[in-house]
């Protein structure tokens, strides 16, 4: 049997003075941190795995209707639509086993950001959508505040100012993903979604009951699966953030394989800051790590861009999260 991997826990109803150590420990040593009183209501996460998987159980023509486009990443991702980033240079990858709807920050038509960056705008929403659309918002709005309070905690850990850290996530580029993963055979060596590392800087997830999340701890070759107790949510650092803390922190990867024989559904909230900054650490590297800084905008825009197979990885050199198993 395979043993679940050890993450610690923080709740976020202690004051700061208990959760900062803890915190900086997990951050520093495996990139994943489980998280209690992070004041997202259970009916809220309720509500919206109820509207998701109603969502899905649509007949497909419906939801091909909602198909995400090239030229707006909004929208319906058809079952094995996408492979994983930079498939072009991994010959004989196989699609992932998911099918999505993927959302970003709900930004208006006629909004001024819009003429900065053409990745922002309105969602696409599904006809008669708009319980999923109430959820979602509510959802998201109780995720953004705790992602907010974690990365206040998390510039303290970094000791740089908070108020200007918070600040490089106004209009940001903040999305999430509505999930589901049908079962695969259990001899099979198809992923729900491929190992990688997230390209974002925090990512806020509550996991399904039926499991198939793992994570590949530093420095290990060995797949853990992820354990939650109910009511937590799994929180994990992305590459961005691995970057802006020069290496202290992890980015780890991780993948999801739904061996369970039941339907598995997820929600993923991955935060991401504005267009227009520039990731670089903001304090003293680690002995022995480097990595160029990143442009938001454009890298956001080169992983989306990616997804489509027809579309090859440009020479920019971004790390692009994908990894062999």
């Amino acid at each position: 049997m395979t043993p679940a991997a050890s993450i610690p826990l923080i709740d976020l109803r202690n004051q700061d003075e208990h959760i900062v150590p803890v915190l900086a420990q997990a951050l520093c040593d495996i990139g994943f941190v489980l998280v209690a009183g992070h004041g997202v209501p259970e009916t809220l996460v309720g509500e919206l795995r109820h509207q998701t998987v109603k969502y899905f159980d649509r007949p497909l023509p419906d939801k091909l209707a909602d198909r995400i486009e090239p030229e707006n990443y909004r929208g319906y991702i058809p079952l094995g639509f996408f492979s994983p980033n930079a498939a072009h240079d991994h010959p004989g990858t196989t699609a992932d086993q998911y099918e999505g709807y993927k959302l970003h920050l709900e930004v208006e038509p006629n909004d001024a950001i819009r003429a900065q960056c053409d990745l922002y705008g309105p969602n696409q929403w599904p006809p008669d959508g708009d319980a999923l659309k109430a959820a979602v918002l509510a959802f998201w709005h109780a995720c953004n505040a705790a992602g907010e309070r974690l990365l206040r905690l998390i510039a303290r850990i970094m000791d740089v100012d908070e108020a200007a850290f918070l600040s490089l996530f106004e209009y940001p580029l903040t999305n999430m993903t509505l999930l589901h993963y049908p079962p695969v055979a259990a001899d099979s060596k198809r992923f729900g979604i491929h190992p990688h590392k997230d390209t974002d800087a925090l990512t806020l997830l509550f996991p399904d009951p039926v499991g198939g999340l793992w994570l590949r701890p530093r420095d290990s070759k060995e797949w853990l699966e992820v354990s939650a107790p109910p009511g937590t949510m799994v929180v994990n650092i992305g590459d961005l953030l691995e970057l802006w803390s020069g290496g202290l922190f992890v980015s780890t990867p991780h993948k999801v394989v739904n061996t369970s024989g039941r339907e598995r559904y997820s929600f993923p909230f991955f935060m991401v800051p504005r267009h227009d900054v520039v990731v670089a650490p903001l304090i003293t590297c680690q002995n022995g790590y480097h990595r160029d800084a990143v442009p938001v905008g454009a890298v956001s825009r080169e992983v989306w861009r990616t997804n489509w197979l027809s579309n090859k990885s440009s020479n920019s050199g971004f790390d692009l999260g994908t990894l062999t198993d």
